[in-house]
Order: structure tokens, then C-alpha cells, then sequence
């Protein structure tokens, strides 16, 4: 009996290096256990589909009519909200709670995610760490607290303190997030106070996921200069625009800085297909480059990065 099938789709260290460590797929069938691994670098989930798109897939010893069905697929989000950023993540199936998109079909879990370079912190009930980015900024990846393992921060605890493995308090990302993004160094507690309690008299940890970043805002007609040195470029996030009128401000009359809904859609990929990967790398903040999203608009190029 297939429960889960695991396959390694594509390996890059070679092709990017410091980029993605790997791409992976796992298949689980209904009620077994979805295990997510990275032996190098975090999970960072790009797809979950649960439903049946073959007959062939988690079909033993199911009737006919339990596997006909193979145009069942719902896209969640649940997977990627409780594995991203972990090293490994296990998940019993039933406990998800997704709703059902094919009733009477026996289902399975599809998941595609990569392997990426990035900081983990596990810090136990009452415990506290502190995120140091250097001279960098910290960017969050994902951030859990309650249990999602019966291993994790149990030392000298019962049991009956750490079976409850469906443990997570839904706004640990957004708190974290608002208490620490941007930050060079921020500390951060495992504690009730800070995030209620999602699982009484169970013994919880904290598990917080992050990249450093850098920032570099470049006028119009002026250039970027993005460095690493002996590291690898990661494109994070980019726009050539507007989003306020106090960058690239002085000397432009209020017609020129008044647009502050100005973007380009598809800068980050121009950008990353321009520097990812390099040391080092130039990009022109121009209409040459990006085209023009808001025309009478001065702009300005944004880009967010980290050094793998």
C-alpha cells in the first residue's frame, strides 16, 4: 500500500548556488502522515492540492467507485501554514479540517515545496531568543507556537503534556511579524501572554523562521548597486514606482510625487532574472528597463534582497 511517496523533483545547488536547496514532492493518502523533510535549508511550500487528479494514486484495495473520480482538486493553505520554515513537519491528515471537495472519492495530499537557506529558532514555553540579522534587516518566513511534534522541548515533561500534536495559535506570524520585521536584532518570547494559549495544559514552544534582508531605494535615471560579496543574491521582493510621496521627493513639483499607487508588476522578475545568483549586480532605474507604469509620475526603484 502506497501511504506517501516522496520525490526529489529538482536539485539546484549546482545550476544557483545559495538559492534553493531543492525542490521536493510528497504524496500522502487520507488519514496517514504528510511528512515534509529538508536534510539542508527550510521548508517553503509552493503548492498543496488535496483530492485525486489520477485513478492510480492511493488506490489499494478501494472500489472502483472510490478512485473514478480524478477531476478532484482543492488548493489549500493549511500545509504551508503550519510547515513553512521548519526543518521537518509532520501533519496527521484527518486533523486538518479541510473541507471536502469530492465527496465519496478517497482522496490524498499533493505537496510541491522547496528546500531554502534560512534561520530557524525553537525556543520552549517561558524561554526567549534573540533574531540577529548583523547589519542586515530581518524578513519573518513563518512563526508557530503551541506543538506540532511530541518531541520538541519535552525533556523531563509528562506525556499527557506533550501528545497534543495539533497545537498552533493562529496569530503568532502577524504578532511576530509586527515585533520584529525590518529590525536588525529583536528578541522574542515564548509566552501565553504574548500569544494566548491555543492548547491549555499542553507544554508549547515557539519556532520562528527568518532571512536577513537589505534595502535599496534608487531614484529614477539613477542606478542600483546590489552587493554580496562572497554570497549569492535572492531577490525578495521589487517594485519600479510609487508608493508614497516622500521618497525621491526633493525638488519635484506635487503633479510629479502625487501617484502613490504606482507599480510595476513584473520588476521583481526582470530583476531576478538580472541578479540572482551573482555577487554583485547593477540595475537601472529607468523607464528603459521596467517600461513606464505611471506616465508624468516621478518613480523610484525599490528592491529587497538577501546575501545565501
Amino acid at each position: 500500500m502506497m501511504l506517501f511517496l516522496k520525490l526529489s523533483l529538482l536539485t539546484l545547488i549546482i545550476s544557483a548556488p545559495g538559492l534553493i536547496v531543492s525542490r521536493e514532492n510528497m504524496i500522502t493518502c487520507y488519514s496517514h502522515v504528510q511528512r515534509l523533510t529538508c536534510e539542508t535549508g527550510l521548508i517553503k511550500v509552493k503548492s498543496s492540492v488535496y483530492g485525486r487528479t489520477n485513478s492510480i494514486t492511493c488506490n489499494t484495495n478501494r472500489p472502483s467507485s472510490e478512485v473514478t473520480n480524478t477531476n478532484c482538486a482543492l488548493r489549500i493553505t493549511t500545509i504551508a501554514d503550519r510547515c513553512n520554515g521548519l526543518k521537518e513537519c509532520e501533519l496527521k491528515t484527518e486533523l486538518l479540517g479541510n473541507p471536502d471537495p469530492c465527496y465519496g472519492t478517497y482522496k490524498y495530499y499533493n505537496t510541491t515545496y522547496d528546500c531554502i537557506n534560512g534561520h530557524l529558532v525553537v525556543i520552549c514555553e517561558q524561554g526567549y531568543s534573540t533574531l540577529d540579522c548583523g547589519s542586515d534587516s530581518i524578513e519573518i518566513i513563518n512563526a508557530n507556537y503551541g506543538r506540532g511534534n511530541s518531541r520538541t522541548c519535552s525533556n523531563g515533561i509528562p506525556s499527557f503534556q506533550t501528545q497534543n500534536t495539533n497545537c498552533y495559535a493562529p496569530n503568532t506570524l502577524s504578532t511576530v511579524a509586527a515585533m520584529c520585521k525590518g529590525k536588525k536584532t529583536c528578541t522574542v518570547e515564548a509566552s501565553n501572554t504574548i500569544f494566548n494559549d491555543p492548547c491549555f495544559g499542553t507544554v508549547k514552544y515557539l519556532t520562528v523562521s527568518y532571512i536577513c534582508t537589505r534595502e535599496i531605494v534608487t531614484c529614477e535615471s539613477s542606478t542600483a548597486t546590489l552587493n554580496c560579496g562572497a554570497h549569492r543574491i535572492k531577490i525578495i521582493s521589487a517594485n519600479y514606482g510609487r508608493t508614497d510621496s516622500t521618497t525621491c521627493s526633493s525638488g519635484r513639483p506635487a503633479s510629479q510625487i502625487s501617484n502613490k499607487n504606482c507599480y510595476t508588476p513584473d520588476a521583481l522578475n526582470k530583476i531576478a532574472a538580472r541578479c540572482e545568483g551573482q555577487s554583485s549586480c547593477e540595475v537601472p532605474a529607468t523607464n528603459v528597463v521596467f517600461s513606464d507604469p505611471c506616465y508624468g509620475t516621478y518613480k523610484y526603484l525599490t528592491i529587497v534582497y538577501s546575501c545565501v
